[in-house]
């Protein structure tokens, strides 16, 4: 018999039909005369009730249907004639596939997310961390169906580089020297001509320079990759391998750059309420009462557009003591971001910050002090999405980079798109577990990626 997924099964409208299906024992109730098994299999935040029936099965045969435990189940799917369920399986066979000890760490009481991350490899069965990680997938799925669907192309760019895209943090190294005895030059220092690469490479903190040339060729691109950044930040906030969305446009500008990515997060937002929706009411129940009205707002109303010397003006005016005082010309802090999504009541979209903080690569403004950059701010989340219009005139880019100190001969296949045929263009990147943090309502950027990657944290 083919095997059932227990969402489908819950959502069938015929009855007094056999079914066969997997998944754990979540828990198991009753007496001597009948059990009732509470079974998951990840499909879905809801369990399928299995009767089983004295006459059918003894409590020996049952013994090792504890909680943990992998069972297969045949049987009759039928309409429940008890409460909290509406449909449910009459077992005619039961057969453990493989049974959990008494040690199993999951049982039937609350658990704090500290606990659960202790246990990653256990996590996903769990109702919250299945919820985050089916909200996950839908997001990831979404992400792909956006892009194809408005006509990008989606590009895999490096993962191990000789670029550090924007200086954007500390690197992972990726060598094959023997880290005992390494191979020396003159002065001391380490001979990478020696190495696998013959040059120093790293794990990528970021797609975009490489997909800045696809889009000289291509014309509309994306990537969805993992990135990785060596900082030794131990915040709700920060791993050491995430996932980014990294899109780059010819013939956009900056406000082309900023319609699409509100475009963008809109249509992602939507998904997940039409396709998750019991796993956003299960969340929104437990963790954060406003999360779906908060959902609901942002993809109904406009985002709001400053910039960031309108910013910094609205911050001065605030009634609000702030731990960093906002200064024409400082990035803005995490409360200054809160406090600018609280003002406006939606999503804010910054543009224009000055060049000193930013990129090199971002195009130059004419009053010579300022970028066309964008942030775009969420609620709770703060920056979500950082982006620009490049800057596409090779003179201004070259002086720009000697400017910063940026070594333009190991930059030169970069700089060659703006030799040859180039083109306004722009493009963003969005950190995917922090739209997570926002969609799921977590708290801890930790409790939305499977593995997470933090100092001292290497696990499986």
């Amino acid at each position: 018999m083919k095997k059932n997924r227990i969402a489908a099964l819950l959502q069938s409208t015929t009855f007094d039909i056999p079914v066969s299906f997997s998944g754990w024992v979540r828990t198991k109730r009753g007496n001597k005369n009948v059990s009732f098994i509470a079974v998951n299999d990840g499909s879905t935040i809801h369990n399928l009730q299995v009767v089983v029936d004295a006459n059918q099965m003894t409590e020996e045969d049952l013994k090792h249907v504890t909680t943990g435990a992998c069972i297969t189940v045949t049987g009759k799917l039928v309409q429940s004639q008890g409460k909290g369920q509406s449909v449910e399986v009459q077992a005619e066979s039961l057969v453990v596939n493989g049974p959990a000890d008494d040690t199993f760490p999951l049982q039937k009481k609350g658990h704090t997310l500290e606990f659960l991350r202790e246990i990653a490899h256990l996590r996903p069965r769990t109702n919250t961390l299945g919820a985050v990680m089916r909200i996950r997938h839908h997001l990831s799925f979404a992400i792909h169906q956006f892009f194809n669907t408005n006509g990008f192309f989606y590009i895999h760019t490096p993962i191990i580089t000789a670029s550090d895209a924007e200086g954007a943090g500390e690197m992972f190294r990726v060598t094959t020297l023997d880290p005992k005895n390494p191979p020396l030059l003159q002065d001391g220092s380490v001979n990478f001509k020696e190495d696998f690469f013959g040059r120093e490479t790293n794990l990528t903190v970021s797609g975009q320079l490489e997909g800045e040339l696809a889009a000289m060729a291509l014309g509309l691109v994306y990537t969805f990759g993992p990135t990785f950044r060596a900082e030794n930040s131990n915040t709700p906030r920060h791993l050491a391998e995430f996932w980014m969305i990294e899109p780059e446009m010819a013939f956009y500008d900056i406000y082309d750059n900023m319609d699409l990515a509100e475009e963008m997060l809109k249509y992602l937002i939507r998904y997940v309420m039409d396709k998750a929706k019991d796993d956003l009411e299960f969340l929104t129940g437990l963790y954060d009462k406003e999360l779906l009205n908060r959902l609901q707002h942002v993809v109904s109303q406009p985002f709001a557009r400053i910039t960031y010397t309108q910013a910094i003006d609205i911050l001065k005016e605030a009634k609000v003591k702030f731990e960093f005082v906002p200064e024409w010309g400082a990035d803005l802090q995490k409360e200054h971001e809160n406090y600018l999504v609280e003002h406006h009541k939606v999503p804010v979209i910054v543009t224009d910050y000055p060049r000193g903080i930013k990129a090199f690569y971002m195009k130059q403004n004419e009053d010579g002090k300022t970028v066309r950059a964008m942030d775009i701010l969420f609620p709770y989340i703060g920056e979500l999405i950082g982006g620009s219009q490049r800057e596409e005139n090779l003179e201004k880019l070259q002086a720009r980079m000697a400017e910063m100190h940026i070594p333009q001969e190991s930059m030169d296949w970069y700089l060659d798109t703006r030799r040859y045929g180039t083109c306004v263009h722009s493009g963003f990147g969005m950190g995917f577990e922090r739209l997570i943090l926002f969609v799921t309502g977590m708290t801890n950027v930790r409790d939305v990626i499977p593995f997470p990657r933090t100092p001292n944290n290497a696990n499986y």
